[in-house]
């Protein structure tokens, strides 16, 4: 199936369909100059699938997998590839992993020439349900996540759920941390799959209903003027968690951390219910001090203060500005 992510000239087809990226030769325009972008943590088949689709020259560039490659370094040594292959305008840039990939690649893409044409093909379930459409693209740095970056949409994105079988469980619960959030602010019968069914049976419909979710707040609010700032909810705290874990835990991991005190006490307990169904941690070690100056260094921050979203009842939410002093508070609740 597809679905149309409408921002007037910015728009572009998300393609769900199991074995979309077999013919990704017919669903992208392959003819011509091709960088795939992947790493070392996706099976080097899919990225070989693309480069044998491909009907002009493919170059197949490989990094490190993990957090620590989405860096400045890194977007400069794509530029750097990219230069010296001789890639013009006309050209495109594939991405084929996970977040890290496809946040590193558009962001390389959305700044050569001042921007070629972006296509990502994610792998990982976080990064189908959630990152691989919206058009964020960015690098870390100094320890700080997404600082450095642009708004810059693909052309089009294949979903293809068969690329999810090589996953272990941890990876796939990693995922669905994204999902169960955009069911806890925007969709109770999501919200109500996670709580009375089997995720990992439902996978395909958890997949297609947050992409609908994430496709609503993106049509109306491109840029995170105000209502795509949903979609940080567990995010203000998880990053700042996940400035102080990673790598020993997964982004969607942190953002389940960060999400548990933005909800209210009752629903709290629904949550956590959920996250022992999917072996999802609700305590860590980590340094507060650490974590609450990522938080105040994050794009949400402004003057001492913090911009966050909570969640009484699933499908809805609320925003609510947070001093350092109670965000430090929030965080003890999931500190071990």
């Amino acid at each position: 199936m597809t679905i149309k992510l409408d921002l007037k000239e910015n728009s572009y087809d998300i393609i769900i369909e199991r074995g979309a990226s077999n013919i990704a030769g017919e669903l992208l325009n392959l003819s011509r100059k091709v960088l795939i972008v992947t790493d070392t943590g996706v099976p080097a088949k899919y990225a070989g699938k693309i480069a044998d689709a491909s009907t002009g020259q493919a170059f197949i560039y490989t990094i490190p997998c993990g957090e620590d490659s989405k860096s400045i370094n890194n977007f400069r040594l794509i530029l750097e590839f990219m230069l010296k292959h001789g890639f013009t305008r006309k050209d495109c840039v594939v991405a084929v992993g996970g977040g890290v990939v496809g946040d590193l690649a558009g962001f390389a893409a959305s700044a050569y020439m001042r921007g070629i044409d972006f296509y990502n093909i994610p792998t990982t379930v976080l990064s189908q349900v959630d990152s691989s459409i919206g058009g964020k693209t960015a690098v870390n740095l100094n320890g700080i996540k997404n600082i450095v970056g642009a708004f810059y949409q693909p052309k089009r994105v294949l979903i293809d759920p068969d690329l999810l079988s090589t996953l272990p469980k941890r990876q796939i619960s990693n995922g669905l941390a994204e999902a169960l959030k955009m069911s806890l602010t925007c969709d109770a019968e999501l919200f109500n799959i996670f709580e009375n069914e089997d995720p990992l049976e439902k996978i395909d419909e958890i997949i297609y209903r947050s992409l609908l979710i994430k496709k609503s707040v993106v049509e109306k609010d491109e840029k995170e003027a105000g209502l795509r700032r949903v979609l940080n909810f567990g995010h203000t705290l998880g990053h700042g968690i996940e400035s102080r874990l990673e790598p020993e835990v997964y982004h969607g991991e942190c953002v389940a951390l960060g999400m548990l005190p933005m909800c209210a006490d009752g629903l709290r307990e629904r949550v956590l219910a959920i996250y022992k169904k999917l072996e999802l941690r609700s305590r860590a070690g980590f340094d507060i001090d650490g974590a609450l100056d990522a938080i105040m260094h994050d794009k949400k921050s402004e003057s001492g203060t913090i911009r966050t979203i909570r969640v009484d009842e699933p499908g809805s939410f609320y925003e609510k500005t947070i001093s350092r002093e109670e965000a430090a508070a929030l965080l003890r609740m999931v500190q071990s």
